[in-house]
């Protein structure tokens, strides 16, 4: 990979104990960037967080929670001295039936995948305006772009999303911080394993992608370095699309 010019920079990303969160945080680390790494699953952060002890500092915390939620830029900047980066990678995408869902199920998939990002970004934003710089990363999803039948909590949760980083690339631009978003299709993670461990399932699901494979957790890796560069300064409000083609296609 080449050199970002990332050395000393502070990071925070959610959703950070495995998958793809867990790829970003060893990309930003192999960097020279110093990361907050958050997750639910403390087990699971604390394994990452052995691998570089000086430059990752394992949160357990809980996207519901509005309080520990906004508390996490204070923490990094107490922790590292500064905040350059904000990832957004928490979500949870419950399947099912729209018309069979509960509310409930609706309402956390908002509460996560768009009220936690946004409440983040603000509290994130008041340091990096203060230093009139700053990255913010949404991940969305393909699913957010296109929708997915019996994802319909989760694709609109990633729409908006989508659109929020927009708004926001739009409204901040000027104060030096810039707002992007990746929209990854299949990888290879713990949320694909019925598909990886069904080769009938696999083989459906790998025809509908041009490359005929899913991504590898490690290749969003150098589009989030990229993105958390000064050489993306003059790219904001995009929307990455990382899937191998499938929402290409006619």
């Amino acid at each position: 990979m080449m050199d970002f010019k990332l050395d000393g920079q502070v990071a925070i990303v959610t959703g950070a104990s495995r998958g793809l969160g867990r790829a970003m945080v060893i990309a930003l680390v192999e960097q020279g960037m110093n990361v907050i790494a958050v997750a639910r699953s403390m087990n699971e952060l604390e394994q990452l967080q052995a691998t570089a002890p000086n430059q990752i500092k394992a949160i357990q915390c809980d996207m519901m929670d509005k309080q520990a939620v906004a508390a996490l830029p204070d923490f990094a900047v107490e922790k590292f001295g500064r905040l350059d980066v904000l990832i957004n990678n928490a979500g949870i995408a419950p399947a099912g039936s729209f018309l069979n869902q509960d509310q409930d199920v609706w309402d956390q998939v908002i509460a996560v995948n768009v009220t936690a990002p946004a409440i983040l970004s603000r509290a994130a934003l008041l340091h990096m305006t203060k230093r009139g710089s700053g990255k913010i990363i949404n991940i969305a999803s393909t699913s957010g772009i296109l929708g997915k039948a019996m994802l319909v909590a989760y694709s609109s949760s990633k729409g908006a999303l989508v659109q929020f980083t927009k708004a926001l690339a739009a409204e901040v631009a000027k104060l030096g911080i810039q707002v992007n978003a990746i929209a990854p299709g299949a990888f290879e993670t713990d949320a694909q394993n019925a598909v990886l461990e069904s080769p009938d399932m696999l083989k459906r699901r790998l025809g509908k992608i041009p490359a005929r494979r899913m991504g590898a957790c490690e290749e969003i890796g150098p589009l989030v370095c990229y993105l958390s560069s000064e050489l993306s300064n003059f790219a904001t409000g995009g929307i990455f699309v990382l899937d191998g083609g499938e929402s290409s296609k006619l």
